[in-house]
């Protein structure tokens, strides 16, 4: 099963897919949260055959609700309707710092890299997926 990984922010998606048999994560793009993103992404979802979304879940480390949360939650919504693809979330924190250790030089800020950590933690934890 494919799977899309997506490290939300308010100006900028990036994200991820996984190998075909769902094993493993590869940074795909970053895209810009405006009103063409969900069109993007439904385009990519379709050409790759995805069959789940996996969303970072935008909370803090300590489960409250931080200043972008709901506004990711209405995006992850509205991208499950337009595209008829569920949506899971998985815990995104540190992903983007997780993801500069190992940016080459210039590039220490990759969302896409970022969506490829959240998607692999989903991976690596729900190996009956």
């Amino acid at each position: 099963m494919r799977y899309l990984g997506i490290d939300y922010g308010a100006k900028r998606l990036g994200l991820a897919l996984s190998d075909e048999r769902g094993h493993i994560a590869f940074p795909k793009d970053t895209v810009p949260n405006d009103a063409t993103a969900i069109d993007r992404i439904r385009a990519i979802t379709s050409r790759e055959s995805v069959k789940k979304i996996i969303f970072g879940d935008t909370r803090t480390v300590s489960g409250s609700d931080n200043v972008i949360t709901a506004q990711a939650t209405r995006f992850a919504e509205a991208l499950s309707k337009h595209t008829g693809i569920p949506v899971e979330y998985m815990w995104e924190a540190w992903s983007s710092i997780e993801a500069a250790r190992f940016a080459p030089k210039g590039k220490e800020h990759d969302d896409s890299a970022a969506a490829a950590i959240i998607l692999q933690r989903y991976i690596d934890t729900h190996p009956e997926s």
